[in-house]
């Protein structure tokens, strides 16, 4: 960890609660252990956030709203754009540490980094586009409009899997609607969050900004709880697992706040007997084993007609044989570890599931056990879409193979699941895209055409619908998820006429 805590300034001691400029000191000595699931190595020890510590970051966020959302909006974007640049500046440091603390391999750590330098920049965009609309009034000499306002802190509550990037889709666009934010990243990943925020305290310190601007918090699942059930934060941010969204979003709406989840995924390749195969079993290698099938848009499924289902099979067996396992910052590798010996054992009992529900595995599966750390060989099975271990996610690399007949076959095994975030099709028959793109199509949120599954850029909102959550981040017009709506009516007349031709005369 030396080359990464001289870059970065972490130290191997690290304080995990943060008001943006400063790291507040601990009252206990509790602290969470930071391990490289690279080869299971204890990297630092980093405090826990206490619930004094906690309330004193929701205060400081708190007053540093009332001075930012009446800073110019693009001046905030300037701010935003200033924080890009620096992540340039420690692209590969921090790129190496994404990778070292999580396990995916390095180029993907790299990707994640750029996928914050891309937010910065679209971010910068959107703060000079933050538009509403004017209507027009049935009232004579009256105006019509609506504008929009910042909520006030955003808490945000990320994953593991992507440690740096995903809190950026949020952060960056909250910022530039005017709002302060609270980041609870995973506690797997932690010393990725203190990285980050001293990155983001280099500018705040340069443009002399108030303290609580960007917050970070850091703890279990406690601490979540706290932001969760906190009637000062108005809007969460929540990306994780289906059972954790749903307990953060039963007890926000409790409370009647806000919340934007971006849950678990069960993707699927639908692969047609008119697709290009090389084009088709690419993709789903790369959705399949990228991140050690860690993304909530890895390939879960492959729906493939049955005219081709022997050729994919044979290609993708092949291919797996030839990937290279090992530490993700060696170049070459492809497939890095698991990111715990936990999820290790879901991968374990969830092979053992398909066989009890009469799939087969094909291909991988093993745990390597002679490697350090947590390595597993991506695996392949045959199965049905309607067994029960189908219908979940299971954290890894598995890829399950569908074989199909007809296209309204493979839609309904698609849909079959209740997730819905990210989709694909491959196929060179107009009429088979234009029917998986149409409203009896695919129905999730992402739905895509010779490309895979995973890899979503950020112009385009990101998100799913069913037990995903409904949440969008990252693109389009997602900036409105972090503002308020108003209706402003201004009547310029001498009169009082009421809407509706009411006559109320006194």
């Amino acid at each position: 960890m030396k080359d990464f805590s001289e870059t970065l300034g972490i130290k191997v001691k690290n304080k995990g609660t943060s008001t943006g400029q400063k790291f507040l000191e601990a009252d206990t000595g509790e602290a969470i252990k930071s391990y490289t699931p690279i080869d299971g190595t204890e990297i630092a020890s980093v405090t826990l956030t206490t619930r004094q510590e906690y309330d004193q970051v929701v205060e400081k966020a708190q007053k540093a709203f009332l001075t930012w959302r009446m800073t110019p909006a693009p001046q905030r974007g300037d701010i935003v754009r200033q924080i890009g640049d620096e992540l340039r500046t420690y692209k590969e440091p921090l790129g190496k540490l994404v990778s070292y603390e999580n396990g995916k391999i390095y180029q993907e750590g790299l990707g994640e980094v750029q996928e914050m330098i891309d937010i910065c920049d679209f971010a910068l965009g959107q703060s000079r586009m933050l538009y509403g609309k004017t209507m027009h009034s049935e009232r004579p000499e009256h105006r019509m409009y609506e504008q929009w306002h910042p909520l006030g802190p955003v808490g945000i509550i990320s994953a593991f899997n992507f440690p740096v990037a995903v809190y950026s889709w949020n952060a960056m666009i909250a910022a530039v609607c005017g709002n302060t934010m609270i980041w609870k990243g995973s506690e797997k990943t932690p010393l990725c969050g203190i990285a980050v925020q001293n990155i983001i305290a280099k500018v705040l310190k340069r443009n002399d900004m108030p303290e609580g601007i960007f917050n970070l918090i850091t703890g279990a699942r406690d601490v979540g709880e706290w932001l969760a059930s906190d009637e000062r934060i108005p809007l969460i941010s929540a990306t994780g697992s289906i059972p954790m969204g749903r307990q953060v979003g039963q007890t926000v709406a409790a409370r009647l706040g806000k919340t934007i989840l971006e849950l678990g995924g069960n993707n699927a390749i639908i692969i047609s007997k008119d697709a290009d195969i090389e084009m088709a079993v690419r993709a789903t290698v790369f959705g399949a084993v990228g991140t050690a099938g860690q993304r909530c848009t890895s390939t879960r499924r492959i729906i493939v007609h049955e005219d081709v289902y022997d050729q994919i099979k044979d290609r993708l067996i092949k291919i797996y044989e030839s990937i290279t396992i090992g530490n993700p910052l060696d170049e070459g590798t492809l497939v890095g570890p698991l990111i715990d010996q936990h999820a290790v054992e879901n991968m374990q009992k969830a092979l053992k599931q398909i066989e009890k529900e009469g799939g087969k595995v094909i291909y991988g599966g093993e745990v390597l056990e002679n490697m350090e750390g947590h390595y597993v060989r991506p695996a392949i099975a045959e199965v049905e879409n309607h067994y029960e271990i189908v219908q979940e996610e299971t954290f890894a690399p598995i890829l399950y193979m569908i074989k199909y007949k007809e296209l309204k076959e493979a839609l309904g095994y698609h849909n079959g699941v209740r997730q819905g975030l990210s989709s694909a099709m491959f196929s060179l028959n107009v009429r088979e895209v234009e029917r998986f793109l149409s409203h009896e199509g695919s129905d999730c949120g992402i739905a895509n055409i010779n490309i895979g599954t995973s890899g979503a850029e950020i112009g385009g909102a990101f998100g799913g619908e069913k037990e995903t959550g409904g949440g969008r981040e990252s693109g389009s017009d997602s900036w409105k998820a972090y503002m308020r709506r108003q209706t402003n009516t201004i009547n310029w007349s001498n009169e009082m006429p009421l809407a509706q031709g009411i006559k109320f005369d006194v």
